[in-house]
This record gives C-alpha cells, sequence and structure tokens, in this order.
C-alpha cells in the first residue's frame, strides 16, 4: 500500500468513524462496524489507531478557526458567532466532531474532558479576551463569556444531541445573533 493510498484509507475509516459515533454515541460503536462500513479489515483499525478508544480520540480531533469571530466591532459579535455557528451546523461536510465528542460526554469521561478543554481553550478563553479587549473590565467580561459559552452549547446541546429539529438556518442565525448580541452588551 502506497503512503498516498495509506492517507486516503485512514481518511476514510476517520470519516466512517465520526459518523457511527455521531449517530449512536461511543459504546454502540464497535470497530469492526467502522471497518465494515469503511471496507477494511479491522487489523487496519488497530494498526492506524490503536483500538477502539485511539480511533475515538482520532474522530474527535476538532480544529475550528474562531479568530475570524473576533475580528470587528463588539456591536456585530454576536452576528460573526451566528454566522460561524450556523455554517458548521449546517454547512460542514461530514459529522462534526465537536457533535461526537458532544454525544459521547455523557458515556466517557474523557470525551466530557476533552470537550470542556476544547470550549475552554478555543471558546471561553478566546470570547473573554476579545470581550476584555473592546474595553470591558475583566469581570463583565469573565461573565459575559461564560454566559455565551453557556448559552451556545446548551443550544448546541438541545438541537444536536437530543435532536430537538434546528429549523430554518437563517431563522436560527437571526435569533442566535440577537440573544448573542443581548449577552455581549450586558
Amino acid at each position: 500500500m502506497t503512503s498516498r493510498n495509506a492517507a486516503a484509507t485512514r481518511q476514510r475509516i476517520l470519516e466512517h468513524a465520526r459518523s457511527q459515533f455521531a449517530r449512536h454515541g461511543y459504546t454502540a460503536v464497535t470497530v469492526k462496524g467502522v471497518a465494515d462500513a469503511a471496507g477494511v479489515s479491522p487489523n487496519l483499525i488497530t494498526r492506524y489507531f490503536g483500538g477502539k478508544d485511539g480511533l475515538f480520540l482520532a474522530a474527535t480531533r476538532v480544529e475550528i478557526p474562531v479568530s475570524d469571530s473576533f475580528d470587528g466591532e463588539r456591536s456585530a459579535l454576536g452576528s460573526r458567532l451566528a454566522a460561524s455557528i450556523v455554517q458548521r451546523w449546517f454547512g460542514a461536510p461530514g459529522d462534526d466532531p465537536l457533535l461526537v465528542l458532544q454525544r459521547a460526554s455523557g458515556e466517557r469521561p474523557e470525551a466530557a474532558e476533552a470537550l470542556a478543554a476544547f470550549l475552554d481553550t478555543n471558546s471561553l478563553e478566546p470570547l473573554y479576551r476579545y470581550l476584555r479587549d473592546s474595553g470591558l473590565d475583566d469581570a463583565s467580561a469573565r461573565s459575559r463569556a461564560a454566559a455565551i459559552d453557556a448559552f451556545v452549547l446548551g443550544v448546541s446541546t438541545r438541537r444536536r444531541v437530543l435532536r430537538s429539529e434546528l429549523g430554518d438556518p437563517a431563522e436560527l442565525q437571526a435569533w442566535l445573533s440577537a440573544t448573542i448580541q443581548r449577552l455581549a452588551d450586558g
């Protein structure tokens, strides 16, 4: 197998793993089930990922470029964040690793820890710094960032994990935008 084929095979396994973890959670997914869906031997999953735990960790690696949401005036923060959120929920191809982590966090303590660490590093702290740098005092910036973070996580959990209807993306984006902006403005 060439390295190109190995990379493509590894990616195909990860896509199927993300899909299954997102739909069924951690416990119900098996290495054999992912291997069958990807059209590979279960031994390849062991070889590439070390087993189910390694596969789960690889499938839930998340990268979100949040810096774009923090470029600009605070008066339009809600609009920028809402656009980014709706794009992720509706426009991202494949299954979202954040959704996988959200669903698995009730089953796996390490998934909950990974989700919390990700949100702290990629959401809460940058948002706090942005709000502080936009002129808010430290305590206000921290409490407003925490409120926005909790709101978005709550909506995400309600709509994505509990599978409530997301509705029209434009209406959802408008509602998220207005609510996030109210939280940012205090």
